[in-house]
Parts: structure tokens; sequence; C-alpha cells
């Protein structure tokens, strides 16, 4: 490993210079307009896969955006690593909440801000890097395979179709992946397990056009009001979400479990000043720390009807919508979930309107077992490199094809993200710390070591 370190420090510069090309390309897969970039990210890759030592990389077409997949075999009876990442990024809105160019990389206070700094292009580019630094240095000790998509922002819809057409191509002992965070630098975690989703819209439509608010109000259903008064039935004031049936298989954890799961370290102080909030919210009789990652959650995630610019205009609306989406746990399946919630929204709508409810996407909630050699190697590796064993970790957020490789593949997933709560995600000004980046770089090989030589 010591050559690796090496290889890594006098390349230090370079892989932030190719970081931040790569930073440069807004594949935005939410915005149609941003096609033409997924297609340019995707060969950015496959070169730089390439270029790092892959024994061939491809842009794969799917009905959405391609696949990057490259491989180096080195020994077909050695272990075989598979690294999962994505290289599309969230939208910037609102754009004028940014204090540096979306687009534009640029490190400050020993963070790089940009859009996918962290999320996840920051992330799978440790990947690429730790790759580089073993090829070059001659010390990789398992076969690797890549499969980095462009989708897993608007649900990887088109990567389930892919897994099941190249299970072959795909086949691999772990999937290791870069797209969580840790609890901190000082307190290192590994993720064992994920929330899942079912993300719904809906709309609301009463009168056939818009109608002058003076003339027709209060004698017609105005959406946006009705909207907003359903969005109210779903989650009472004790943070219980309403719809029947959504808690039917939630399993509740034993005293001992929860007493376990609040031992990692929370600061509510800390947590209240950073997201500039005088209070927290949520499910009655949970801890921050449970509601975030083994209860389930509901969320009006955008809403929208109505005049909206500057000005005035005293309508009626014909038409209101929200999208919202739901955090599931284990035990929940999002396709249940996404029925009730039809169900049920449409159950409390009243006869002046009309509603409609789609499914947007989904995914089922992943556990990482820790008792598995990977997330033993994983472990390992980390106290090499952090000097402390690793919490394991129950993560709030969703990656749906996780669960999904498991079930096509038949593969665990190792989920040992570089990230932190501070870096941002999904919001203006991202960023990613370069201790984390190289952190990272540092801790991936030694992964490999250790899996290498689990029985």
């Amino acid at each position: 490993m010591e050559k690796v370190k090496q290889y890594v420090e006098a390349h230090k510069e370079q892989f932030v210079e190719q970081l931040f090309n790569l930073l440069r390309i807004p594949s935005i897969s939410a915005q149609s307009e941003h096609k033409p970039d997924m297609k340019r990210c995707a060969e950015f890759l496959a070169a730089a896969l390439v270029e790092a030592g892959a024994d061939h990389a491809e842009v794969m077409p799917t009905e959405g955006n391609p696949v990057v997949f490259a491989e180096k075999i080195i020994d077909p009876a050695a272990k075989t690593v598979l690294v999962y990442g994505h290289y599309d990024v969230m939208p910037v809105d609102p754009r004028n909440e940014w204090n540096t160019e979306p687009f534009e990389p640029v490190i400050k206070d020993g963070r790089i801000w940009c859009r996918g700094a962290d999320d996840d292009k920051g992330q799978l580019w440790m990947h690429a890097k730790a790759f580089e630094a073993m090829c070059a240095t001659d010390s990789l000790p398992c076969n690797v395979k890549f499969m980095l998509e462009g989708e897993e922002e608007i649900g990887s819809a088109s990567l389930y179709g892919f897994c099941e057409e190249n299970k072959e191509m795909l086949k691999a002992d772990i999937i290791l992946v870069s797209d969580t965070s840790m609890i901190s630098m000082d307190t290192p975690s590994i993720t064992c397990g994920l929330r899942g989703l079912a993300y719904m819209e809906v709309e609301v439509t009463g009168p056939n056009k818009d109608l002058h608010s003076g003339i027709f109000g209060g004698a017609v259903a105005n959406p946006v009001n009705v909207l907003a008064r359903l969005i109210t039935k779903l989650v009472d004031d004790k943070g219980h979400v309403n719809i029947p049936g959504f808690y039917d298989d939630v399993r509740i954890l034993t005293p001992s479990e929860r007493e376990a799961f609040n031992k990692a370290p929370f600061n509510m102080e800390s947590y209240k000043k950073n997201l500039d909030i005088d209070e927290v919210e949520g499910e009655e009789g949970f801890t921050t720390i449970e509601r975030t990652g083994v209860r389930p959650s509901l969320d009006v995630n955008g809403i929208w009807g109505g005049y909206i610019s500057e000005g005035t205009k005293t309508i009626i609306p014909s038409k209101a919508s929200a999208k919202i989406s739901m955090r599931l746990v284990p035990n929940q399946d999002f396709r249940k979930i996404s029925k009730l919630f039809e169900e049920y929204f449409t159950s409390i709508a009243p006869n002046s309107v009309k509603v409609t409810v789609k499914s947007l996407h989904g995914g089922m909630p992943y556990v990482s077992p820790t008792d598995m050699p990977a997330y033993k190697a994983a472990a390992k590796a980390i106290v090499d490199t952090f000097g402390k064993e690793p919490l394991p970790f129950y993560s709030g957020g969703s990656i749906p094809i996780i669960s999904g490789f498991e079930s096509i593949l038949g593969i665990k997933s190792i989920l040992m993200g570089f990230g932190l709560a501070e870096d941002a995600i999904h919001s203006p000004n991202e960023s990613y710390g370069l201790n984390q980046f190289f952190k990272g770089v540092e801790t991936i090989p030694l992964f490999y070591k250790y899996f290498a030589e689990e029985k």
C-alpha cells in the first residue's frame, strides 16, 4: 500500500483538476435540455477509466441515459468488485441562493464547491483514482468492474432493465458504493441500512379554466385551497402519517435495539444551529436519529398552482399540483405504499374537484449485514485510515437501485461513503471537503486488500 500512497501523493493536483473537468459538465438528469450533457459525461468517464487502467470501457445505451461499463480482470479466479456510482446530478434551483457558479468548481476553505462535488461525482471519482493508483503500482488484488449510471436522481428506471439484460457481464462478489455519508470525520461510520422511497405526484382540477376570484370566489372550489387541505390530512400534528395501512409492515424496534441505535453521537443544539431552526419536528415518541433512520416519513417536495409571478392576478386557478415523497423502512414495499397513498388521497378529496395521482418512482429499503466479508474489509480499511472502528449507521436517504441489485443480480452492496451532512447535497452550495476526497482515495485500496484476504 505504500506505493499506492506515494502515487496518490504525487498526483493529488492532477486528480482534482480532472475532477473539476467532470464537475463542469451539467449532467442534470431531471431536465431534458441536458440530454446531450448526459452522453458527454458518460463518454468522459469511459475515457477516464481506460486511462486509469481498465482493460476496456464502453458507453452502453439504455431506454434512458447511458450506462458506463468498464472492467479490469487480473485473474478469473480472483474476487470481483463491482463499483457502482452515478454521474447525474440534481437541478441547481433555487439558482439565486448559490454563492458560486453551480457548474464552475472552486476551492474555498478546503472544500470543493460545485453541484455534484459530493453527490456523486466527487465520490465516484475517488474510486476511479484509487483504481488508477492500484493499477499504476501493480497493486490491484481483485478484478474490478465499474457500472456508472445517469438516472439515480430520477429513480434509476433504465438500470433495472440493464441489470436484467446483463447479468453475466455484471457478475461480482460484492457491489462497492460510495454514495452515502459518515456521521463525521471524527466518528467514521459505514451505512448498513437505507430507507426506501415512494415518490408521487398529485393534481387537483377544479373549473375548466382560471376564473375571476371576485365573480366566482366563494362559489367554486379553488384547487389550491383544496390541495392545501388535502395535504394537511396526510400527517397529523404528532407527526404520524394518516394513510390507513401505512405502518402495517413497519417492524418495531426492541428497547435494546433503540438504545443501541441512539448511541451514535448526536448534538441537538449543533443540529439546530447548522440548520438555523429553533426546534425540530417529527413523529412523537421518537428521537431525531430514529426519525431519520428507522422510521418512515412523508414530505411535500414541491407545490404549485395559480399565479406566482410579480404583481397581482386575482384568479381561482383551474389546477394545482404537488410532488410528495415517502421514505420507507425495512418490510415496507414501495408499491404497496404507493397504492395506499393513491387510495387515501382520492378518498379524502371533495366532489367539487377531480384528483389524479401518479407514482413517479420508488424503491425498496435495504439492509447491509455487518457480518459479511465486505463489511469486515471496509471496517478494517477505515480503522487503518481513520484510526477508529466505524459505527454501523442507518441512513435516512434512499438509493432505490441498491435493493434492485440484490433482487436482480443476487449481489449484496457495501455502502462505504465519505460524505458529510455539511456537504449540502441536493441543496444550493453543495461542497465536498478535500480531506474527505483524499481520505476516500486512501481507504478504497485498503478495502480491496482486506476484501481479497477475507475468507
